[in-house]
């Protein structure tokens, strides 16, 4: 029996994402592609969509996991390397830039300014408001970025591509809003520059996927595209 799924029998990647996983004929057996009799993927041990992810093999079941739910020993099996967390860090830095200037233009234009101060008064009310845009800009440019291609400029710029972990597909709309609010909200709020080192700086030292936080949350990784 053939182990490619019949039509209809879940969402596949786009034919056209170069970046996806290898169709099953090259990755073997245990593919994320293969479809056991019947055309329906038996659920994976732990329950829920996912299993547990403190469960199992060595990093536990499900897209983390070794085997369990259909998947490879290595999720990362047929992928692109996983991108190099320096030049992960350059390209949001470029990111940051570009929607700060837009976040900057906007408050100027709309007289929402960091804080005001007249006489012993300061206006926190304008701080707040102007971390309002901020996250919706950054939350919306990041979503949109990711949903579309797996890169915002600065990724595309360096050579990067987002990836869900499962089978190398770009991130749903759904996927990516996840990984944005989980980046940017606390950076728009309260915590911009420890957050943000937090968030991305715990990709240099991650095992074995590189991942950020906002990465685990959505259960991507980040991988290079040259």
């Amino acid at each position: 029996m053939s182990s490619e799924p019949p039509p209809g029998s879940g969402e596949q990647p786009p034919e056209d994402d170069p970046f996806r996983k290898r169709p099953p004929s090259d990755q073997g057996p245990g593919s994320p592609y293969d479809t056991p009799p019947g055309g329906r993927q038996p659920p994976p041990p732990g329950g829920g969509p996912y299993g547990s992810p403190y469960g199992g093999g060595p990093y536990g079941t499900g897209p983390y996991g070794s085997g369990a739910g259909g998947y490879p020993a290595d999720p990362l099996a047929g992928m692109p390397p996983l991108a190099d967390s320096g030049r992960r860090t350059l390209a949001r830095i470029i990111d940051m830039i570009l929607v700060g200037i837009v976040v900057w233009l906007l408050t100027w234009a709309f007289g929402v300014r960091e804080y005001a101060v007249d006489g012993d008064r300061v206006e926190v009310g304008r701080s707040v408001a102007q971390s309002v845009i901020a996250a919706v800009l950054y939350v919306a440019y990041d979503t949109f970025m990711i949903s579309r291609s797996g890169q915002t400029l600065g990724k595309k710029w360096l050579g990067l591509r987002v990836a869900d972990l499962a089978d190398g597909a770009t991130p749903s709309t759904q996927t990516s809003l996840i990984r944005a609010l989980v980046l940017w909200l606390p950076f728009a709020f309260c915590c911009a520059c420890v957050w943000t080192a937090i968030a991305g700086g715990w990709s240099f030292f991650d095992k074995p996927y590189k991942q950020g936080l906002h990465d685990k949350a959505a259960k991507t990784v980040v991988v290079s595209t040259r």
